[in-house]
């Protein structure tokens, strides 16, 4: 049974009125990988009767109002994505289509959604139960942040929203310890994973950030507050963050811990239904779904730290996976559908191929301060290991019903070169049973400087395991192959390098590009930091940024019309 989203649900509930409601820029599909449904599930599973209204009109008070006023509060989230990159392209021109919306047609989710959504709420009821913002677009907007589309410096979302609070990163625990002291009516402000607002003197031991005006004017203070920032996204060492925003600050309580494997299984494994709700369903199908009913989350969490990448400051650089009991317990009821055609689509997570293997010391201890876990090489301390994985991936496709297991999530071919036990059987176990024709992977460039940029492996280690992954396709007699995704005019990236990148792509490839995208700087990330300031943080030194759209294009052409030519000929 869904989450109710109309009042005809609530009366064949029995309810007169819901605890929390949730409003979403997505359509409301109840699956694990919709974040919107996993919070309602797991506040559900709680006890508390919730709620959902997804992708409400904002031109009239009928969607919003619907369910009526929550006795706890109201929660908003724009989505499974920040709703200025499900809006718009890296060049700032607008989307047409959404996946996540009935129909495909890009007209539900405003721009800004969190903060549309709240007024909207405000609008609609005065002085209304508190509002808390959450979701990925609040948790990258929760500090002072460079917009790119306003091309501007602006405040925490929370106080361009005027919402009363802000929970941060993948916040289960944090949602449910809120709800417990909103019933209860006790202080919330020590709950691990939130950020709120505070009017008076500090007491205690907070760590501040230069102030919003300040970062707006000086963009080395800018540099030196996302620092410090970022220092303090790890729960385990994290201290207390406050930063003056106008005459008020935020505040940001250290993150959430991660959850264990014992809570990532409940969580997963909660009843979803694993498809759209018919009040959505009714206007459209929903591509997203392609994908997602017939997917596996096997873990949480990336310590693969991609400076173009936000999963750090929101889903954590911890991996915490399932058990495998758990995953093939959900893979047995999703083998039951009665439109499951044999295929799971993904078993993965943000990184695949980090299943079942972190550091003890940073589940414990924290991450270290000075040294990644991957980059500039695997660390000597992470225990590198892909049995566990390949263990999982057996039993999967061994399950009655499972004619084949794809890898649809990236997967880190330093990690697989590095792990010299375990690595050359699980790259085999993956072309022989777990490609679909093409193997997609993420190099993002070719130049060494621009990977360094990145955080991302040598060009090396690329074809390194080209050479491997070819060998094996010979040996097994399979037509398979790669195929790259790239990124153009990424900080530091001139048309010389992406024309490096071509003759790299040419030469040393022979297989092209399958996607190219422009760098797009999405809030709270090293390389957006780099592409407003125009420096590179680690040294210290000037770089360059490429911030002409139409030079941004040139250098993304550079490849998609070799990717033509290849096709072509």
């Amino acid at each position: 049974m869904f989450l109710p989203t109309t009042r005809a649900e609530l009366r064949y509930l029995g309810w007169k009125t819901l605890d929390i409601i949730l409003i979403t820029g997505d359509a409301y599909i109840d699956s694990s990988y919709i974040g919107v449904a996993v919070i309602g599930r797991v506040l559900a599973d709680a006890g508390y009767r919730v709620g959902i209204i997804a992708q409400p009109d904002i031109h009239s008070d009928s969607d919003i109002s619907r369910l009526g006023e929550p006795e706890l509060f109201w929660g908003v989230t724009s989505g499974c994505v920040d709703s200025m990159i499900s809006n718009c392209t890296p060049t700032r021109k607008r989307r047409n289509k959404d996946d996540l919306t009935p129909g495909g047609v890009n007209t539900r989710r405003p721009d800004r959604a969190v903060i549309v959504y709240t007024n909207l709420i405000k609008r609609r009821f005065k002085n209304t139960k508190p509002i808390v913002l959450g979701g990925i677009e609040a948790s990258l907007r929760r500090i002072s942040h460079y917009d790119y589309w306003s091309d501007s410096v602006k405040r925490s979302v929370l106080f361009d929203a005027k919402a009363d609070m802000l929970v941060y990163g993948m916040g289960e625990k944090t949602v449910l310890e809120l709800a417990a002291k909103l019933r209860n009516r006790q202080d919330i402000t020590d709950i691990r994973g939130l950020c709120y607002i505070s009017k008076t003197e500090l007491q205690g031991e907070y760590l501040e950030l230069p102030s919003h005006e300040t970062v707006c004017r000086d963009k080395k203070k800018f540099i030196e507050m996302f620092q410090l920032f970022y220092e303090n996204t790890d729960p385990f060492t994290a201290k207390p963050l406050c930063q003056k925003q106008d005459t008020r600050r935020l505040i940001q309580n250290p993150p959430q811990f991660p959850p264990s494997t014992e809570e990532l299984d409940r969580y997963y494994e909660l009843p979803y239904e694993r498809d759209a709700h018919p009040f959505y369903r009714k206007d459209g199908e929903l591509r997203a779904l392609e994908t997602l009913k017939f997917s596996l989350t096997t873990h949480r969490g990336c310590y693969g730290e991609c400076r173009f990448c936000a999963i750090t400051v929101h889903q954590g650089r911890t991996v915490t996976e399932r058990s495998e009991a758990s995953v093939l317990r959900e893979a047995a009821i999703i083998s039951q559908s009665d439109d499951f055609k044999g295929f799971i689509h993904d078993a993965g997570g943000p990184t695949a191929n980090m299943y079942g293997m972190e550091c003890e010391k940073k589940k414990t201890q924290g991450a270290c301060r000075n040294r990644s876990c991957l980059f500039p090489k695997p660390c000597k301390h992470l225990p590198v290991n892909h049995s566990r994985q390949i263990r999982l991936l057996r039993q999967l496709r061994s399950l009655p019903g499972v004619r084949k297991v794809f890898i649809g999530s990236g997967i880190r071919y330093d990690l697989v070169l590095h792990d010299k036990a375990f690595g050359p059987a699980y790259l085999e176990e993956v072309v022989r049973h777990h490609v679909s024709g093409q193997m997609k992977i993420a190099p993002e460039h070719s130049q060494d400087r621009i990977l360094k940029l990145m955080g991302k492996p040598g060009s090396a280690l690329l074809k390194k395991f080209k050479q491997q992954f070819d060998r094996l396709n010979r040996k097994f007699g399979k037509q398979q192959f790669l195929t790259y995704y790239f990124i153009a005019a990424h900080p530091g990236c001139t048309f010389d390098d992406m024309s490096a990148l071509r003759k790299f792509a040419e030469q040393e490839l022979r297989l092209y590009p399958e996607q190219v995208q422009i760098f797009t700087p999405s809030p709270s990330t090293f390389s957006t930091l780099m592409y407003y300031t125009e420096t590179d943080p680690f040294s210290g030194l000037s770089l360059f940024a490429e911030k002409d759209n139409q030079k941004k294009e040139k250098q993304k052409k550079l490849l998609s019309i070799l990717n033509s030519q290849f096709f072509c000929s």
